[in-house]
């Protein structure tokens, strides 16, 4: 007895539209960005402070954007929602429990690394010049291999997302949700990543808060807290 997978709920050209369209906007936003920053503004992305650390002028809160935008995965929406359907408003809540412990441990850890070492770029730099040469080689083994890996998870991840919603090519999505990213990092550097991340999690709070207000709200399977409950 054979079982069919059900159809995707969007056409194929709209997955590759959202794939392309959306990360060529923004790309080109971030470009139109980066150009205003580096014509206006002491701020270029040709020095290599500006590139890589922003000129250590980031504000808290863009900082914050960009650390939710990165833990934001495929996995993180799929997971946190199944174990609301399943255990209730316990389930997501706990699951961002878990991962903020990460958090506030690095956040400790980054303080002090900063008090300590205020000029330093990456905390392999400090690994190098604390423990030396062959501590500096072990750590940016396990650096450059946790970047291998969870950057393969989040394309993998947000490749099978769209292929089940409009059934475009897996491979297709490997190679072209990477390219809008690199446009805009490799032209503005760390700056442009965060105001991209920002955007980014603009966005998802956006959908998020729309989807929380339609279903307790005007949905007519649930539409209110005492339906849900």
């Amino acid at each position: 007895m054979s079982s069919s997978s059900p159809p995707p709920v969007l056409p194929q050209g709209a997955g590759y539209g959202v794939v392309i369209g959306i990360g060529l906007f923004f790309s080109v936003l971030m470009l139109m960005l980066t150009f205003l920053q580096s014509r206006y503004t002491v701020y270029s992305p040709s020095q290599s402070e500006e590139f890589s650390s922003a000129s250590r002028s980031v504000k808290p809160g863009l900082i914050a954007a960009g650390i939710v935008s990165a833990w934001t995965w495929a996995a993180t929406l799929l997971q946190s929602s199944a174990v609301a359907y399943r255990y209730g408003i316990s389930g997501p809540w706990w699951y961002g429990a878990g991962a903020m412990v990460q958090v506030l441990l690095f956040a400790q850890i980054a303080a002090k690394l900063k008090l300590n070492a205020p000029n330093a770029h990456t905390w392999l730099e400090i690994v190098g010049q604390r423990w030396g040469t062959l501590a500096h080689g072990v750590f940016l083994f396990f650096g450059l291999s946790t970047n291998i890996i969870v950057s393969s998870m989040l394309v993998l991840g947000g490749s099978a997302t769209v292929t089940d919603l409009t059934g475009m090519s897996t491979i297709a999505a490997i190679f072209l949700i990477p390219l809008g990213v690199s446009i805009y990092v490799i032209a503005g550097g760390m700056r442009a990543t965060l105001l991209c991340d920002y955007a980014h999690t603009t966005v998802l709070l956006a959908i998020i808060l729309t989807f929380t207000l339609t279903i307790y709200t005007t949905s007519p399977k649930i539409g209110s807290i005492r339906a849900m409950h």
